[in-house]
C-alpha cells in the first residue's frame, strides 16, 4: 500500500512541477506571513512519538518573474520551543536577483514569531502566532552600472529588491490534525517602503522601451493588507509524507504610491482580490532527526497589478530539516 501511495504520488509531483512553469505565481515565502508559525505548512504532528524541541531548516528558494528577473533565496528557519505550549521562530534569508537590468544581493526580510497552543488533545492542536517582519533594506537598491554604465545609481525595480522595504505585524492561527491543517492568518504593512523607481529614468538607456514600462511603480510604496487560509491534506508514513492543498491570499486594502508631482499618496486599481495557489510537497525522513523535502504549486488567480515584484512564473524550494 505505502509503495503504491508513494509511486502515485512522485508522478503527481513530476507533472505538477513540469506543468507549473507555465503558470503566474506569486511567492508567498516573500511576502513572508503563510510561512511564520501557526501558518506553516507541513508541520509535525505525531502524539505517539515525542518530537524535538528545536527545529533547523535550511532551504532553498528559486523564482522567476514575469519579466526577466530570476530570484534564489537561501533561508535559514530555525524553532524552538520555550515551553511544551510556547514556540519562538525566526527566519533569516539570503537572496540574490539576476535580471536583464542587473544584478542584486543581501540579506532578505527577517521573521519572528511566538506560537501559542491553546487547545488539544490526542487528536488534534489549535494554535495562534502573532510575529512581525523587519526590512534589511529600505526597498530602494540602485543600479551598479555592471550592464548599463548609463544607469548606476538609478532605483531598481521592486523585482530587484531583496527586501519588501517596510515593517510588517503578522497574526494567524491553525487547526491540525494527524490528516487536515486549516490555518488562516493576516499580514499589515506598518511603514512605506523607500522605492523610486521611475521607468522616464530607464527609457533611452535600455533598449526596449515596452520592457521597461512593463515594471510597475512603486514610489514609497504601502503595502496592502493580506489575509490567507489555508487547507491542507497530509497523507503521513513511516519514513515519507506527502501534501496537497489550496492557498487563497486576498489583498483587502489597495496597495498605495506617492504621486511624484504632488507629493500625496494615491490608492492604485486593481491591486486588491485574490491569489489561489494549489500548493504541494514531498518529505522523506531519514529519521526523527534529519529529513528533505521538494515544495511546489500551481497558481489558478493572481491579482492584476503587483507593485510589491512578488509575481512569479514558477517557485520551486528544496529544504533539509534538523531536529535536535
Amino acid at each position: 500500500m505505502e509503495r503504491k501511495f508513494l509511486r502515485w504520488s512522485l508522478i503527481l509531483s513530476a507533472i505538477m512541477v513540469l506543468t507549473y512553469q507555465q503558470v503566474n505565481a506569486q511567492g508567498c515565502s516573500d511576502a513572508g506571513f503563510c510561512t511564520m508559525g501557526a501558518m506553516k505548512p507541513d508541520q509535525s504532528f505525531n502524539k505517539k512519538v515525542k518530537l524535538k524541541l528545536r527545529t533547523i531548516e535550511v532551504s532553498y528558494y528559486h523564482g522567476a518573474s514575469t519579466l526577466s528577473p530570476l530570484i534564489n533565496v537561501v533561508n535559514l528557519d530555525a524553532s524552538f520551543s520555550i515551553t511544551n505550549n510556547l514556540g519562538f521562530q525566526i527566519k533569516l534569508p539570503y537572496q540574490w536577483v539576476n535580471g536583464n537590468f542587473d544584478n542584486t544581493s543581501g540579506m532578505g526580510d527577517i521573521s519572528l514569531s511566538a506560537t501559542q497552543r491553546i487547545s488539544g488533545n490526542e487528536n488534534y492542536d489549535i494554535s495562534a502566532t502573532l510575529g512581525m517582519k523587519i526590512p534589511s533594506n529600505d526597498g530602494d537598491l540602485k543600479d551598479s552600472g555592471s550592464k548599463f554604465p548609463e544607469a548606476k545609481g538609478l532605483s531598481l525595480p521592486m523585482y530587484y529588491q531583496t527586501s519588501l522595504g517596510s515593517y510588517d505585524v503578522v497574526a494567524g492561527a491553525s487547526y491540525i490534525s494527524s490528516k487536515w491543517l486549516f490555518a488562516t492568518g493576516i499580514q499589515a504593512a506598518l511603514t512605506t517602503n523607500s522605492n523610486n523607481f521611475w521607468p522616464g529614468e530607464w527609457v533611452g538607456i535600455y533598449p526596449d522601451e515596452s520592457y521597461v514600462r512593463d515594471y510597475d511603480v512603486a514610489t514609497n510604496l504601502k503595502r496592502g493588507t493580506d489575509v490567507m487560509i489555508r487547507v491542507e491534506r497530509n497523507f503521513r508514513f513511516s519514513n515519507y509524507s506527502f501534501n496537497i492543498g489550496l492557498l487563497p491570499i486576498y489583498r483587502i486594502t489597495k496597495d498605495q504610491i506617492e504621486d511624484r508631482d504632488t507629493g500625496e499618496y494615491m490608492k492604485l486599481d486593481d491591486t486588491t482580490g485574490l491569489a489561489l495557489t494549489l500548493l504541494s510537497s514531498f518529505s522523506y525522513h531519514f529519521d526523527v532527526t534529519n529529513s528533505i523535502k521538494v515544495s511546489f504549486g500551481k497558481k489558478f488567480m493572481d491579482r492584476k497589478v503587483n507593485p510589491d515584484g512578488l509575481t512569479r512564473q514558477h517557485v520551486i524550494i528544496v529544504a533539509y530539516g534538523f531536529r535536535f
